[in-house]
């Protein structure tokens, strides 16, 4: 094999790694559900995904219904809402069992949800780790919001005050429905 032809195949390799390496970043991430087991994002690919860190005692927990709502409205056409309770800014019951039956009983919510999970800080899950090392975003209190797109890149990033059934997030959501 001559230099000219090994040189082309190592960049070729490092170029394909590094585009394989993007669609892993957003795409490899999994979380322990709160049902058992684990999601993957990837187990998503093609879909948005809507990703909110929530809180069961945070003054922001009755966006709980415009989630819900936006699960009922767009699933059908690919949307995935995930729910990912963080107790980081201490606003969340003591365990898993207590977010759930809380947020069944009190929201009839159905969308997927995970373990408690930290969101920031040097013990962050790597999705929050690689939002903030990649697009500079990190949660700053409950029910920030982050949409990824169906290549699950970031489309959108919200703070806690913007609602999840506002047009700022509905107007980047609808294009990317099925």
């Amino acid at each position: 094999m001559s230099k000219r032809v090994e040189i082309a195949t190592v960049i070729a390799l490092f170029l394909s790694s590094a585009a394989g390496a993007a669609f892993a970043a957003s795409k490899g991430f999994t979380f322990d559900s709160i049902d058992g087991g684990t999601m993957a994002l990837e187990d998503w690919q093609g879909n948005p995904v809507l990703v909110v860190n929530t809180a069961s005692l945070c003054g922001f927990t009755p966006q709980y219904d415009g989630l819900q709502a936006l699960h009922d409205e767009f699933a059908g056409r690919g949307l995935v809402v995930l729910a990912i309770p963080s107790d980081d800014f201490r606003q969340e019951l003591g365990s898993a069992e207590e977010v759930k039956e809380f947020c069944a009983v009190n929201f009839d919510l159905t969308i997927p949800m995970t373990e408690i999970t930290h969101v920031k800080g040097s013990e962050a899950h790597p999705f929050y780790k690689w939002l903030a090392a990649e697009h500079g975003f990190t949660p700053g209190w409950n029910f920030n919001k982050v949409l990824l797109g169906p290549d699950g890149e970031v489309v959108g990033t919200w703070g806690s005050s913007v609602k999840p059934q506002s047009k700022a997030i509905v107007s980047k959501i609808e294009p990317l429905l099925n």
